[in-house]
């Protein structure tokens, strides 16, 4: 029992998909119909003559069933007995494709050897059908000369009953001349009126002119659909296009299509062969924007398609820039790769405003989750002094409780990125101090250390690790700080000493922290007096 509710449920959910998937394949075929039928008639703007070639070639690309009965018909063992056989014959014919037609009439007049007369007729008329050559020497009146003789060669067949005996060959006469009533019998082969209308035409009107589509196109719809039926979206957009209304066309897509891309690309296409020139909108932008605004918008909201909006609005000079500034605020930066991507995007189309606030999102982030050096990194970016001035105050702090400094790549690296605050100069130029001293520079690592705390560049606070950092230089058999750097010490370490002692007892400072600094104090001032004496005697003897 389980068994079967399972499987059914993977059918219905096999069914769905199944349905979506044949409704957006339905979209993308009633897209490319219009796509192509707008091109025909709205940019290539074809002339009377060569206006039907457009469209017979644009009925076979949307109607290729044919081609593929046909090879079923060719591939079976006697195709000429098939049972689609006459289908794929008229089908040729009702596309105009005659050769392909008289292909394989070949194959029936070989069976029917006592009829052959009558299909080399039928031949005769299908290899004599002009049609016109737009880059060939003949006029389109010399042409229409010439079709008119072939069209009643044709009709004078039917009036002779020349092919009465053969019911096949007969309907395609009867389709050569035109015959409406025999095309609507074969609604099922044309299946859409619109192929009717290029079939009536072709056979009726090939000098038809795009002025008169329209009304053929109406006439061939009426006479196709049956009276009860509503027409479709589909069919009003292609009827639209017939009449050369191209704002209707946009408006009917933009209403029965599912999305605003086709309608944004098609208005595209349409303003740039300047057909649209004269469509502005009340509210400023014109109908090309306007719509190219709202595809973008759409795009906005997919996690993966947002950056193909930025596009879009870059082409928008009207509101472009407003509708990115509004709309790159809502990406949500989840990850600091796609902060990254937002922020180059911010930054090429010099955004200040978006790129100081994602860099100020990303830093309180970096802040929260104790990740210093992303926090510091993105508030460098950002140019802010306040919140660099902070996490510097962190990173110092870390040091204190930990004696080592966390992401030393980047304090490191800060180069002129350190004067954005007088903190995070100090946290640059105390990681100097260090890598001084590891390095054995120690007479520049005493200067360094000095002017830290002359400078006031130091905060009170850090003091007295600045002179416990100056204790192994003190304590060194040679002199590093010269008498004159060791009463600056002197005077620094006095100066906070006094403002020690005059501060109140805290009931936050242990005894044991207290006891710990007055005994730091003491070996300052003992290693300070030393150093004082030996460079002392050392500056005499130089002197002498």
């Amino acid at each position: 029992m389980y068994g079967r509710t399972s499987a059914s449920c993977s059918f219905y959910k096999n069914a769905q998909v199944a349905t979506q998937y044949g409704n957006q394949v339905s979209i993308l075929l009633a897209i490319e119909l219009i796509w192509n039928l707008c091109e025909v008639l709205f940019i290539d703007a074809a002339p009377a003559g060569s206006l039907l070639l457009h469209l017979l070639d644009w009925v076979r690309l949307h109607k290729a069933d044919v081609d593929e009965k046909a090879r079923e018909v060719l591939q079976s063992e006697s195709p000429a007995e098939h049972h689609d056989y006459w289908d794929v014959v008229v089908s040729y014919v009702l596309q105009g494709r005659l050769d392909e037609a008289r292909h394989m009439l070949v194959k029936q007049a070989t069976l029917q050897p006592a009829a052959r007369k009558m299909y080399k007729l039928m031949d005769s008329l299908l290899s004599k059908m002009p049609f016109y050559n737009p880059g060939g020497t003949q006029t389109l009146t010399e042409f229409d000369v010439k079709w008119r003789h072939w069209h009643e060669e044709v009709d004078r067949c039917l009036q002779d009953s020349s092919f009465a005996s053969n019911r096949h060959l007969e309907i395609i006469c009867k389709i050569l001349v035109g015959d409406e009533d025999t095309l609507l019998e074969h609604k099922e082969l044309l299946s859409t009126w619109y192929h009717f209308l290029v079939t009536r035409l072709l056979f009726s009107q090939p000098t038809v002119k795009p002025t008169e589509l329209h009304y053929y196109a109406q006439s061939c719809m009426t006479m196709f659909l049956d009276s009860r039926s509503v027409p479709e979206p589909l069919d009003n957009i292609l009827l639209a296009a017939f009449e050369f209304d191209i704002h209707q066309v946009i408006k009917d897509c933009s209403i029965a299509l599912n999305n605003w891309w086709f309608v944004a690309h098609l208005t595209d296409l349409l303003d740039h062969c300047k057909l649209l020139q004269s469509h502005n909108l009340h509210f400023g932008s014109n109908l090309r924007e306007f719509l190219l605004l709202e595809y973008a918008s759409g795009l906005f909201t997919h996690h993966s398609l947002w950056q193909l909006a930025v596009d879009y609005f870059d082409h928008c000079p009207e509101f472009g820039r407003v509708y990115l500034e509004l709309q790159i605020e809502r990406v949500p930066v989840d990850t600091e790769r796609k902060a990254l991507k937002v922020l180059r995007i911010c930054e090429q189309r010099q955004m200040s405003e978006q790129v100081r606030s994602i860099c100020k999102i990303m830093a309180m982030r970096g802040l929260r989750n104790n990740r210093l050096g992303s926090a510091l990194s993105w508030s460098i970016r950002a140019k802010d002094a306040a919140f660099a001035t902070l996490i510097s105050e962190r990173f110092l702090q870390d040091y204190c409780a930990k004696g080592t400094f966390s992401d030393l790549d980047l304090i490191d690296n800060l180069g002129p990125a350190m004067l954005l605050s007088d903190r995070l100069t100090f946290l640059g130029k105390y990681r100097e101090f260090h890598k001084l001293y590891e390095e054995k520079r120690f007479r520049e690592a005493a200067k360094l250390l000095l002017s830290l705390m002359t400078a006031k560049i130091a905060p009170r606070s850090f003091w007295m690790t600045l002179l416990t950092d100056a204790l192994p230089l003190l304590e060194q058999k040679e002199v590093i700080f010269s008498a004159d750097q060791t009463y600056e010490l002197m005077f620094c370490l006095e100066e906070l000493t006094s403002s020690l002692n005059s501060a109140p007892p805290s009931a936050d400072r242990p005894m044991q922290e207290e006891d710990i600094e007055l005994t730091k104090v003491e070996l300052l001032r003992l290693a300070l007096a030393r150093n004082l004496a030996m460079a002392i005697v050392k500056e005499g003897t130089v002197e002498t």
